[in-house]
């Protein structure tokens, strides 16, 4: 089980693709702890999923979406957005925002695959 960012929708979810301390060990710990709500998407690759998450951090209410590979349990991160965000307000297909976005990251995120371009840092549960 790991969590994987591309580093094209890292760069699109945070300012100069850097994301703080805080903000990753919140990404990370959303998959770990496995708390989450299954959301429909179209166009999904065979055998996976999307995920949303809540989380709370000092900047206030965040979502958290990934795409999680059901045969390994591997999540490919998507969405960091505040819940007043035109997307983290409302994370479903009905969004016309969340869905066109959601159709760029898959693409950017097969791409990013095919060619190495994605980071896999450790869940700090994981470190001993």
């Amino acid at each position: 089980m790991a969590v994987i960012i591309s580093h094209r929708i890292k760069r699109k979810e945070f300012k100069k693709g850097i994301i703080n301390k805080n903000d990753l060990q919140k990404i990370l710990d959303g998959f770990s702890e496995g708390i989450f709500t299954v959301i429909k998407g179209e166009d999904l690759p065979k055998g996976s999923r999307l995920i949303k998450v809540y989380s709370t951090t000092v900047a206030g209410a965040k979502r958290i979406v990934y795409l999680v590979d059901v045969s390994n349990n591997d999540a490919f991160f998507l969405f960091y957005r505040g819940k007043n965000d035109k997307i983290g307000n409302n994370i479903s297909i009905n969004n016309p925002e969340f869905k066109k976005l959601l159709n760029t990251y898959l693409a950017l995120l097969d791409g990013d695959i095919e060619v190495g371009a994605v980071d896999t840092p450790i869940i700090k549960s994981e470190v001993q």
